[in-house]
């Protein structure tokens, strides 16, 4: 437990945010009252005064009030907590999910030379990370100028998995449950139900589909004639003329065959993710993945046989038991089968994760480790591929960055738009969230589905009437 006591000021968000950076794996109590067991003291009063009170480090800090108090309390428990952890982050006291997001709306207002002054000095980014996020921004805007007012893509949610991965801390039902697997004939005869009355409200708003994603979970759970139904669905009841972009997430090498490979070749889906985390056995073992490095060189071998010509592959950075050395391994691999996009996440440790209640402390203890591992990937996947997204998770080893890497003219769009909210995104099934952007400003509202796929299907009838806001949000809009 880490008792952060806040004195005069309304930063606690902000102030603990950026405690969990350095102590992911604490939980931690914020309390208005003042009190003597406290581990960090947050004050403003005639000056700034931060108080770091551990049993083996004791120190305080104290500066004038100024134009942004927020900012220098941020700064100053930086600062502390560098010197108490000898950690001191690589993005500063950025806390925020979408750096390349505020990085190009700050440069609208302060331009790009002011805009580096005040992510180097003023958020301590260092001079690599702020590269990187300067990398993106600047391939983002490109793709965020073809999103126009009339624009919207779609989310389409399986949450079901062949089986729970300990990293996980999704809303996904495991299929070895017997109860979970029978509802699948269920859920899916529901989601065709909703995604035909949701194609029936895009008609009627008069929006242009620009991407399609359908992910989870891992959506090859599903048997061939039950993702037949749902990719079905999606191309009966929405006009797919101007979308450019239809990825389905096959995930888990152990979900795929030949058959629903098919039945996705067949159809308009132009984009898959083959998604091995590692090519490590042990380390797959580790982290509760029931399949081998070499089903999933063999799955991928089987796509591209069968003509899918645009493929991502997801390995993450950080994972239990794996080394330096192991990393780099899984990389080198990735790279030799040769996708057309390469996502690097950083292991994030939430407290909904097998990890989370059993280890939580590896984030810490895997900062460093993780660090190196992306340094790596930046080097060898820098050239053949570009990064073209990112965006960052609380409780990540060292509170690194996710990157999408891509070869020129293979970026997942779907991506930009959701992480960047350039438009509306309308989404189907358990745990799906609606996200509403007005289409000349930057007012965003959100409708959430139902979680899980008992209370999707038992509840169906109050999300038909939570969908019924997206034609009120658009009525007061000419497109």
């Amino acid at each position: 437990m880490m008792k952060l006591l806040v004195i005069n000021h309304k930063f606690h968000y902000e102030m603990e945010k950026l405690v969990r950076i350095f102590m992911p794996d604490k939980k931690i109590q914020v309390v208005y009252e003042d009190c003597d067991d406290y581990n960090l003291l947050t004050s403003v009063t005639d000056e700034i005064r931060v108080e770091m009170n551990f049993d083996s480090f004791k120190k305080t800090l104290s500066a004038p009030l100024c134009e942004d108090n927020e900012m220098q309390m941020g700064r100053m428990v930086y600062s502390l907590f560098g010197e108490y952890t000898s950690f001191y982050p690589k993005w500063g006291v950025l806390t925020g999910v979408r750096p390349s997001k505020l990085l190009i709306n700050t440069e609208k207002q302060m331009g790009r030379e002011k805009t580096e002054e005040y992510f180097k000095n003023d958020l301590l980014v260092t001079d690599e990370k702020f590269s990187l996020a300067r990398t993106v921004a600047d391939f983002e805007e490109k793709i965020i100028a073809t999103s126009k007012p009339q624009s919207m893509s779609l989310y389409i949610s399986i949450p079901f998995c062949p089986s729970r991965c300990s990293y996980c801390s999704f809303v996904s039902h495991s299929v070895e449950n017997d109860k979970a697997r029978n509802l699948l004939p269920q859920y899916v005869s529901f989601l065709e139900k909703e995604i035909a009355e949701t194609g029936e409200i895009a008609k009627k708003i008069g929006v242009e589909l620009e991407s399609i994603y359908i992910g989870g979970g891992t959506p090859t759970t599903l048997s061939a004639e039950q993702l037949k139904t749902v990719v079905d669905a999606v191309s009966n009841n929405f006009d797919l003329s101007t979308c450019n972009e239809f990825t389905v997430e096959a995930g888990r090498p152990d979900t795929i065959t030949e058959e629903k490979l098919l039945v996705l070749k067949n159809s308009p889906v132009d984009r898959i993710s083959i998604n091995p985390q590692t090519f490590n056995n042990s380390v797959l073992e580790a982290v509760s993945r029931r399949h081998t490095a070499e089903d999933t060189v063999k799955i991928f071998q089987l796509a591209r046989k069968l003509g899918f010509n645009n493929i991502n592959m997801d390995l993450i950075a950080g994972l239990p038991t794996d080394t330096l050395e192991g990393f780099k391994h899984s990389l080198d691999t990735a790279v030799t089968l040769d996708p057309e996009n390469i996502t690097i996440h950083t292991l994030a440790v939430k407290r909904a994760s097998g990890i989370g209640q059993s280890t939580p402390e590896i984030a810490v203890k895997n900062a460093t480790l993780a660090s190196k591992m992306l340094d790596y990937a930046y080097e060898k996947l820098n050239g053949k591929y570009h990064p073209y997204y990112m965006y960052r998770q609380s409780k990540s080893a060292g509170s690194l960055e996710n990157v999408g890497w891509a070869k020129d003219g293979t970026e997942c769009i779907y991506n930009i738009f959701m992480m960047e909210e350039c438009h509306t995104i309308l989404s189907c099934g358990g745990g799906a969230v609606t996200k509403l952007k007005a289409p000349y400003g930057n007012e965003i509202e959100r409708i959430f589905n139902f979680k899980y796929p008992f209370e999707y299907i038992s509840g169906y009838e109050e999300i038909r009437n939570r969908k019924k806001r997206i034609t009120e949000f658009y009525s007061t809009y000419s497109l």
